[in-house]
């Protein structure tokens, strides 16, 4: 549903947007939270439902979808708490998000069927009907309506499916179950999803699926600002994915003025880290495949890498332990300013995780998606296509904005090993989609991958498929092919400020 305007999109900008007004407008030393008591009323006006069956669960759903937004936990639906519990806290920049990050909202949840085959009005109750006859337990009957499936029975085999002449034989689940290839979506005792938090890698496209907004992760939005106003030095970090994302006439430069308006002291392409990661995994191909380990996964997708391995454990030794761009990114603006409060700006709710980690912890301070940034912008009344455009610095190379896009960080990677080693060829896997990451390493396992360089993403399409995106991913792609024809320099390699920040590469 990414790229597409429906009321889940218009609720979530509207939450984001009132954090980010509050969080903007409010008294630094104020306990007063009555406007957010409030904006469940500007979000959901008047007496009349407009998505469910009462007015009254709509802004109890955008109630939590608020303290979700502010970072706070949800609140447990079978006991009372103040709607502003804990909010005094979270006002504070130096308030850090806990997991879990994405959560079920329990009572905005619909309870979908988690596997069911239906038959549909295309039923002709045809006398051969060999959807009855293929059924091994029995479990359909032809009545005076057509087709009926007997749900007890059925053992969803889908040999009706494929018998049905008609095609009137659908099988369907719940949408968020059936986006999450980490297999983590459970049942409560109520029949609602509820996150497997072990099985989870925080990819976020459970969120993007699921048709009643019932799943939302936490932002930052509140802290970030927080930052800003109390004189941090705050900077931003933007992934390469950013363009495109904000309409077809927002240019980057227009983009940058936009988040320079916001408060934050510089913005820094992410393609930067890229570019030192490519040299850094070119490194270790070079050093360690396949003489001392069998393949090389890369490490630039924190879902697909914590996927590989908590799904292939035995493979462990051979997925890069390298920071991903973001963390190099971090590290190169802090050793410029020490004092820099780092936000990383970009597609991904795994990012969120990543910035958790310990080691992590030191570089980045807060993450936005774009969604959010939206949020921000709107609530600042900012209209980026009425910015005056600034000059983007070069900060990255051709291969290190491809970055944003399936197949860019493998080709990145080889591109560097092939320019340094004339003639050293490097054969690639690819996978953007958990799902497809998991048959990739069915034949690392095999032996299928020897001497490979594995690329995994979680995301369909790469990170112009994350889940805090706004655009379209065909049309995000293109954006990000014209945008990295702009840069001078072909691959890290030819990247000047490389040798400037060697010392920062990841390790």
């Amino acid at each position: 549903m990414r790229g597409i305007f429906t009321p889940i999109t218009k609720i979530r900008r509207q939450v984001f947007t009132e954090i980010a007004r509050f969080a903007y407008e409010r008294p630094l030393v104020s306990r007063d939270f009555s406007v957010l008591d409030e904006a469940p009323y500007r979000i959901i006006p008047g007496e009349v439902p407009q998505y469910r069956e009462s007015v009254f669960k709509e802004r109890a759903i955008v109630r939590e979808r608020l303290r979700l937004a502010m970072g706070l936990p949800m609140r447990p639906a079978s006991e009372h708490q103040p709607f502003t519990r804990d909010m005094e806290t979270a006002c504070s920049a130096n308030y850090q998000i806990r997991e879990p990050l994405v959560q079920v909202i329990p009572f905005a949840c619909e309870s979908c069927p988690t596997d069911r085959f239906q038959v549909t009005d295309n039923c002709r109750r045809c006398l051969a009907h060999p959807c009855s006859i293929v059924c091994p337990v029995k479990a359909i009957t032809i009545e005076k309506s057509g087709a009926v499936i007997n749900q007890d029975l059925c053992i969803k085999c889908g040999r009706c499916v494929e018998a049905c002449p008609y095609h009137a034989i659908i099988r369907f689940g719940r949408p968020c179950a059936e986006a999450c290839g980490a297999n983590a979506i459970d049942s409560d005792e109520l029949g609602r999803a509820v996150i497997n938090q072990d099985n989870c890698v925080a990819c976020g496209l459970c969120m993007v699926s699921c048709p009643f907004a019932a799943i939302s992760d936490k932002s930052e939005i509140l802290q970030i600002v927080s930052a800003i106003r109390e004189g941090r030095p705050v900077y931003a970090e933007i992934a390469p994915s950013f363009v495109g994302q904000f309409g077809p006439l927002a240019k980057p430069g227009q983009i940058l003025a936009g988040i320079l308006a916001l408060g934050f002291r510089d913005v820094v392409e992410v393609g930067l880290g890229a570019d030192l990661g490519s040299l850094h995994e070119a490194d270790i191909f070079l050093e360690r495949v396949p003489e001392k380990q069998r393949f090389l996964g890369t490490s630039c997708c924190p879902s697909w890498e914590d996927f590989a391995r908590k799904t292939a454990p035995d493979l462990d030794a051979c997925i890069a332990s390298a920071h991903t761009p973001m963390v190099a990114t971090a590290i190169h603006i802090k050793q410029q300013d020490p004092q820099a409060r780092v936000v990383f700006i970009g597609p991904c709710v795994a990012k969120k995780r990543e910035a958790l980690e310990p080691d992590v912890q030191p570089y980045v301070d807060y993450v936005l998606t774009f969604e959010e940034l939206m949020g921000m912008f709107s609530a600042h009344s900012i209209e980026l296509t009425d910015m005056d455009e600034l000059p983007f610095t070069d900060s990255a190379s051709r291969d290190g904005r491809g970055y944003a896009v399936a197949g860019g960080v493998a080709d990145a990677i080889r591109h560097t090993i092939e320019r340094r080693h004339p003639g050293h060829a490097v054969p690639v896997m690819k996978a953007d989609s958990l799902q497809d990451c998991r048959k990739m390493l069915l034949l690392a396992r095999a032996g299928k991958a020897d001497g490979h360089l594995l690329e995994g993403m979680a995301c369909p399409g790469g990170c112009i498929g994350g889940p805090g995106t706004l655009s379209q991913i065909n049309r995000s792609g293109k954006a990000v092919q014209a945008f990295s024809e702009k840069s001078p320099y072909r691959d890290a390699t030819e990247n000047p400020r490389i040798a400037a920040s060697s010392d920062e590469a990841p390790h």
